[in-house]
């Protein structure tokens, strides 16, 4: 089987497409030709373009057509689940476990939206869709003050699902956090059996960002 992960995040603008993003591009150098999914993505204006899943398609080495990487485009800048109750839409998850499954046996990458509770619709939350999916997941998570008490909560959750835990990926998102150099020993203290990786610095640049990325992320894959 190859290499498969489904990417989620503490919270929201953690940095969970460029982990996905780094992911990808590790698989592609690796000659494992990598799928790209991530089925939902919110705050696209109309008739435009999904800037976080046009990112993934070029990670991926551009193979995938747009509309297999993602299947709902909403305007608002919500919770899909909600996005599609306001815009009066329907978003099954029916749809988007047959496109899933379409990718067989294939290196796959999956981005979630927001975390582990974000309403997909009115009944399901990505949670549901990673437990769907039956996928390890990588966990993206703040660098800086507060991301004890989110990573914890998270990690307590997947736990209570029995959902495996490939890694946790730690996101710098200022050059000033007091924090940053004791939540990554303080996590590994407190979860003795997850695999913690970063923090991936901050940096600017978006080239240099995405070599940051990389070099971090990368481990994941060249284990498998």
């Amino acid at each position: 089987m190859g290499v498969r992960f489904f990417v989620t995040g503490t919270d929201t603008g953690v940095g969970k497409t460029e982990v996905s993003a780094a992911l990808l591009r590790a698989l592609a150098r690796a000659g494992r030709r990598p799928f790209a999914f991530k089925p939902y993505e919110t705050g696209v204006a109309a008739r435009g373009v999904p800037a976080d899943a046009l990112r993934l398609q070029h990670a991926a080495g551009g193979h995938q057509p747009l509309e297999r990487i993602n299947l709902f485009r909403f305007e608002a800048p919500l919770a899909p689940g909600i996005a599609a109750h306001a815009e009066e839409r329907r978003a099954p998850f029916s749809k988007v476990m047959r496109a899933f499954e379409a990718f067989g046996r294939r290196a796959v990458v999956v981005e979630g939206a927001g975390g582990l509770f974000v309403p997909l619709d009115g009944r399901l939350e990505v949670v549901d869709a990673i437990e769907a999916m039956a996928l390890p997941v990588v966990l993206v998570a703040r660098a800086g003050l507060g991301t004890l008490n989110h990573t914890s909560l998270t990690l307590e959750a997947l736990a209570a699902r029995k959902l495996p835990v490939a890694a946790v990926v730690l996101v710098q998102g200022t050059t000033s956090d007091p924090s940053v150099p004791f939540n990554r020993p303080a996590l590994e203290r407190r979860f003795p059996k997850v695999r913690f990786l970063g923090p991936v610095p901050f940096v600017r640049r978006p080239a240099a960002r995405a070599r940051a990325f990389d070099a971090v992320v990368s481990a994941l894959v060249a284990r498998r």
